[in-house]
């Protein structure tokens, strides 16, 4: 005589997914949504790509000595943070909170903390993909890179982290509307004033030293500090933005709106 089989336990197991997996699953969402959003691929990836190629070929803009393209990638790459983690994604953001989006997100158990490491993974992803194309891009022009791709990562990381912060604040407490307003002056404004394009000593004194420790100035100034110079670890443009990560990031965790 055979043993009874043992039964299938098929009660149910209520409860939320651990949190890594949650967070991983709400990223690969935002990458994905990026990814089919035309609009946002012309601004983080269309735009620095032409920019890039225009005034690297073209005597448009006097870099004050040395190559143009050697001037241009440094700052076009710390453009491609700027439009990915601060621009695109305030704009997203908001739009989602004004659709309830968000509202429906803060209904489940990701929490706002893992709302925000998801999207700054999502953030980094596509980052990826525009630093390839970027550097691909200027070897192609005849970018020469120097310095170390660990300092490199470094200002990437944290540059990624203070304009995420920057744009979830302003797209969790402003209307839709403004953010998109809001965001894209922002960008013009900075494209023109942070270093990317012109030279910072183009400005004058007083005007440079306030230039000087904002987010796009600090993260291009750092990024030519390495890739052109040759420096180590340039500890000023590191200060500048860990410090605009921690309190955009803090006044985030603090402010942001679900809807």
């Amino acid at each position: 005589m055979t043993a009874a089989a043992t039964p299938l336990d098929l009660t149910p197991a209520p409860g939320a997914a651990p949190f890594p997996r949650m967070v991983a699953a709400q990223a690969g969402a935002e990458i994905r949504a990026t990814l089919r959003n035309g609009e946002q691929l012309l601004l983080t990836l269309i735009i620095p790509i032409l920019l890039l190629v225009g005034f690297s070929l073209a005597p448009l803009v006097d870099v004050g000595g040395g190559r143009r393209v050697d001037f241009l990638v440094p700052g076009v790459l710390a453009l491609a943070v700027m439009s990915t983690a601060f621009t695109g994604q305030a704009i997203a953001t908001g739009f989602e909170r004004r659709y309830g989006v968000l509202k429906r997100l803060g209904a489940t158990p990701l929490s706002r903390a893992g709302l925000m490491l998801a999207k700054t993974a999502a953030v980094v992803a596509v980052e990826a993909l525009q630093a390839v194309v970027v550097v691909c891009v200027g070897l192609a022009l005849g970018w020469r890179p120097h310095g170390s791709f660990l300092a490199v990562a470094l200002l990437l990381l944290l540059g990624t982290a203070a304009f995420s912060g920057l744009g979830l604040l302003m797209a969790g407490t402003l209307r839709a509307e403004a953010t998109l307003a809001g965001a894209n002056l922002v960008y013009l404004v900075l494209l023109g004033a942070g270093g990317v394009i012109f030279p910072l000593t183009k400005f004058p004194a007083g005007a440079r030293q306030v230039l000087e420790v904002l987010p796009i100035s600090a993260l291009t100034g750092g990024l030519r500090a390495v890739l052109v110079e040759g420096a180590a670890v340039p500890l000023m443009p590191l200060a500048v933005l860990a410090a605009w990560a921690v309190l955009s990031l803090g006044l985030v965790s603090r402010t942001f709106r679900w809807e």
